[in-house]
């Protein structure tokens, strides 16, 4: 059985480097780094400006590696989909910006593998609280309103 070394990192999407995190982890087992940093680079290319957790699997035996990527955390998703930068700071007083609900469900659909949600309706209630905690609002209502909104069928149609 060959001998594999896991490495997991949390890296800028698109600009991954042979500096630290990456390169004082991978240096020691002999494997190309540049290789390395180029492949998470190629695969998180679409998470520009965010932070994309990476997994990275070495054959101490070949060098050969594997590079999984993960899928962003939801709030650094939505703040990306709203084009706000941050969240307001100040969650329930202040709001930081706005989000369609069509937003909130392509959230959830990219999350719903790492979810806790048996099913999309309850993903997107995930998703609606991680708005809630950093002050984005969704089509532009409370938290609570949303979900009796979805509790009473409105949405229905989107969650298809």
């Amino acid at each position: 059985m060959a001998d594999t070394k896991t490495i997991s990192a949390l890296v800028n999407g698109g600009e991954a480097s042979a500096g630290p995190p990456l390169g004082p982890a991978l240096g020691p087992i002999g494997v190309n780094i540049l290789q390395v940093v180029n492949t998470i680079n190629e695969k998180t290319k679409d998470f520009p400006g965010m932070k994309v957790p990476v997994k990275i699997e070495v054959d101490t035996s070949t060098k050969k590696f594997n590079v999984e990527v993960g899928i962003p955390p939801t709030a650094a998703l939505v703040l990306k989909e709203s084009g706000a930068s941050k969240g307001s700071g100040t969650a329930g007083t202040d709001h930081s910006g706005n989000i369609p609900m069509e937003t909130a469900i392509k959230i959830a659909k990219m999350k719903i593998e790492s979810s806790y949600a048996s099913n999309l309706l309850g993903a997107v209630k995930e998703v609606i609280g991680t708005c809630l905690s950093i002050g984005m609002r969704v089509e532009d209502k409370p938290a609570k309103e949303l979900y009796a909104e979805l509790a009473s069928g409105k949405y229905d149609e989107l969650l298809k």
